[in-house]
C-alpha cells in the first residue's frame, strides 16, 4: 500500500474481520423491506459535523433505521472498529451509506487515491455495511471539464469499484455542484462511462436540481444503474453561491415527483436523507432531522422503516 500510511493491508484486514459479529448487514436489511415493496429510509450524519456518537444517538431516537458516516471515522476507528459497530448496533442503525471522499485524476496520485478507498472499504465492510460513495474536487474556477477528463475521472472510479467489489462493497458516484459532474450533460457523460459491474449512481437530488436538471426525471433515466438517493432540498438565496441547501418540502425540488418516479422503477435501494449544514443558525441538527421525518412521513405519508 503505498503514501497513506495503512498498516499492512492483511492486517488491517484482519482487524476489520474481528468486529464483523452477528450484525444484520445492510444488504439483509434492504432485501427484509424489499420483499415489503420499499426502499429504505436513511440519513446522514453531516449534519452533526463530526459528532457522530450524537448523531447515531439523534437519528436512533427519531426512529431512522440507517445512518451514513463519513471518512472523519476512518482514522479514529480503523483499529478499533467494534466500539463504533457496537454503537450501530446499541441504536439499531445499519450503515446505509459510507462518504469515502475525493477522486484524483492526477496520475501520479493514482495508486494512493486507489488504495486509500480500498481501505475505507475495508472499514465498511467491518461495520456491517455494503456500499461507499465517491465525489472529487477537480472543478477549479468554475471551468467546466471536457468530455475526455470526465472519462479519465471515470476510468479512475471503475478501478476502484474493481478493487472494492472483491471485498464485497460496491462502489457509488455522487454528482455534485462544483465539481465535476455539476451539470446533468456531465452527469450522462460519467454514468455512461461507468463500468456498471463496478461503479452505480448515487442520485444526489438536491444537486442535480441545482445543477440544472429534474431529478425524477434522473430516476427514470437511469433506473438501471441507480444505487441510492440523497434526499434534500434546494432554494435560491442572496449569497455568492445563489443557493442553499434546506430541508425536504422548504426549497424547489419536486419531492413527491421523485418518490413517484422511485415506485414507478421499483427502486429498493437506500434513500439517505442529507443536509450538509443546519440551514438556519437557530436550529439544531436534530431539529432539522425532525422537520425532515415529518415531511416524509407526513406530507409524503412514507414509513421510515
Amino acid at each position: 500500500m503505498s503514501s497513506i500510511d495503512l498498516m499492512d493491508r492483511r492486517n488491517f484486514l484482519r482487524t476489520m474481520s474481528l468486529a464483523t459479529g452477528a450484525m444484520l448487514t445492510s444488504s439483509a436489511w434492504a432485501e427484509a423491506l424489499a420483499k415489503k415493496g420499499r426502499f429504505n429510509i436513511g440519513y446522514s450524519a453531516i449534519t452533526w459535523g463530526g459528532k457522530d456518537m450524537q448523531a447515531i444517538e439523534d437519528l436512533a431516537a427519531l426512529g431512522f433505521k440507517g445512518i451514513q458516516l463519513r471518512a472523519n471515522t476512518f482514522a479514529p476507528y480503523r483499529t478499533k472498529v467494534s466500539e463504533l459497530k457496537d454503537a450501530l448496533v446499541k441504536h439499531d442503525l445499519k450503515l446505509a451509506m459510507f462518504s469515502s471522499g475525493n477522486v484524483e485524476v492526477d496520475p501520479a496520485k493514482f495508486e494512493s487515491t486507489v488504495d486509500t478507498h480500498v481501505a475505507h472499504a475495508s472499514f465498511v465492510k467491518a461495520l456491517g455495511g455494503n456500499a461507499m460513495q465517491v465525489t472529487n474536487s477537480l472543478r477549479k474556477n468554475n471551468v467546466a471539464p471536457t468530455a475526455e477528463e470526465l472519462k479519465k475521472l471515470t476510468r479512475v472510479m471503475n478501478e476502484i469499484g474493481k478493487q472494492t467489489a472483491d471485498l464485497g462493497v460496491q462502489t457509488v458516484y455522487h454528482n455534485h455542484m462544483n465539481q465535476w459532474g455539476e451539470t446533468p450533460e456531465e452527469v450522462d457523460i460519467i454514468v455512461q462511462e461507468m463500468n456498471p459491474k463496478y461503479v452505480k449512481l448515487l442520485l444526489d437530488i438536491a444537486h442535480y436540481k441545482q445543477g440544472g436538471g429534474e431529478p425524477h426525471e434522473a430516476v427514470l433515466k437511469y433506473k438501471d444503474i441507480l444505487h441510492s438517493l440523497h434526499l434534500k432540498d434546494t432554494k435560491p438565496v442572496e449569497s455568492k453561491s445563489g443557493y442553499k441547501f434546506v430541508e425536504l418540502g422548504q426549497g424547489r425540488v419536486d419531492v413527491p415527483a421523485v418518490f413517484a418516479a422511485l415506485k414507478k422503477v421499483k427502486f429498493k435501494g437506500w434513500a439517505v436523507v442529507e443536509l450538509d449544514g443546519v440551514p438556519d443558525p437557530d436550529k439544531s441538527p436534530k431539529v432539522c432531522a425532525e422537520i425532515n421525518k415529518k415531511y416524509i412521513t407526513e406530507s409524503l405519508k412514507y414509513p421510515l422503516g
